[in-house]
């Protein structure tokens, strides 16, 4: 009874956070200018190709993430003018000029409004879409990655089969595209829905406003209004591919043998039940956290920042990552270890 109680208790003070906080939020952000850019270069007129892809950071050090710099360099190797926009307020000097040799234009912005309202003040002042833009791809800086090429990851944006892709999709809340690559084709960008949705972004400084509002949001309202959406790593294929039969051969081992077991795979099976049972339950799982392991043996070329450096959600099966990544991917995992020393206090990855 007691334990019942402080939840009760504990689930009311949530719901106050929310309903107080979020009404001052939410006026905040009314009051807050959405043009929030102290530096820009070049200065002037900035020519963009057909295909746009606005990439927002922050690092509070000032500092552009080598691996950041590679993906950025695949976006611009496979046709996308590369547009950085960044929510830290300052860059480095040395930081500036490798970014000036990749990308298109630099907006350095203050740390107002998480990612949507970077993407709003980068949209309004290069006044996209343009008469001839044919794309506009939203990414941001929270996975490692890219570990693989992005030529064949690109190459599967399909505008004919649907107008905005996600590389993952989510049901957790309300069906959406997460919100760390979006890619929306022709017909979105000249969309009335885009073009409201965009204008309704203001820099509310609360975070669960903003994801629950802007992030899942965003999918929604662009279904609304008549656009399809689509993921290029389904849900329902990556929770296929956790039941496949080499994977529930873990399962069916003999309990006996489980203390004899390497802990590696002990902990894998444990991280398959849980799957199975959240997938019996209907209970919404989180792709890039929960099915990480299978959305790398399916090809998909990042993997979270959250999931190694704070793993919220308790993942048990994430210790191997940097077998998977180098056996599974032939991919060299020294690059997101050591960011993960820059960013890791007191813990182990």
């Amino acid at each position: 009874m007691n334990r019942r109680f402080s939840r009760a208790i504990f689930a009311l003070l949530r719901f106050c956070k929310w309903y107080s906080t979020v009404p001052l939020g939410r006026l905040i952000g009314r009051l807050r200018p959405t043009r929030q850019i102290v530096k820009l270069w070049p200065e002037g007129d900035i020519a963009l190709a057909a295909k746009v892809a606005l990439f927002m950071h922050f690092d509070g050090r000032g500092i552009v993430r080598g691996q950041l710099l590679e993906y950025m360099r695949e976006l611009k190797a496979n046709g996308r003018d590369v547009v950085f926009v960044s929510n830290a307020g300052h860059i480095r000097p040395e930081a500036l000029v490798a970014l000036q040799a990749i990308c298109a234009c630099v907006i350095i912005r203050k740390n107002i409004g998480y990612d949507f309202g970077a993407w709003r003040d980068a949209l309004e002042h290069l006044r996209l879409p343009r008469a001839d833009t044919e794309e506009i791809i939203f990414a941001n800086d929270s996975v490692f990655g890219p570990l693989l090429p992005l030529g064949d990851t690109l190459r599967r944006l399909d505008y004919g089969k649907a107008d905005i892709w996600g590389l993952t999709e989510s049901w957790q809340v309300r069906y959406h595209l997460q919100s760390f690559f979006l890619a929306f084709g022709p017909r979105a960008i000249r969309a009335e829905a885009f073009g409201e949705f965009w204008q309704s972004v203001r820099p509310v400084p609360v975070k669960a406003y903003i994801v629950k509002a802007y992030e899942i949001g965003v999918t929604q309202a662009m279904m609304q209004g008549g656009l399809s959406c689509a993921a290029l790593w389904g849900y329902e294929s990556l929770v296929k591919l956790a039941n496949r039969a080499e994977l529930e051969k873990l399962i069916d081992e003999d309990e006996s043998e489980i203390g004899k077991a390497d802990p590696i795979q002990i902990t894998r099976k444990l991280q398959i039940l849980r799957i199975r049972d959240g997938v019996a339950r209907r209970v919404a799982l989180n792709p890039t956290s929960d099915l990480w392991r299978q959305l790398l043996i399916s090809g998909f070329p990042f993997i979270k920042r959250e999931l190694l450096r704070d793993n919220p959600t308790k993942v048990q099966d994430v210790g191997d990552w940097v077998e998977v990544v180098r056996d599974t991917l032939g991919a060299d995992p020294e690059p997101i270890m050591h960011d993960l020393r820059g960013m890791l206090k007191g813990s182990a990855p």
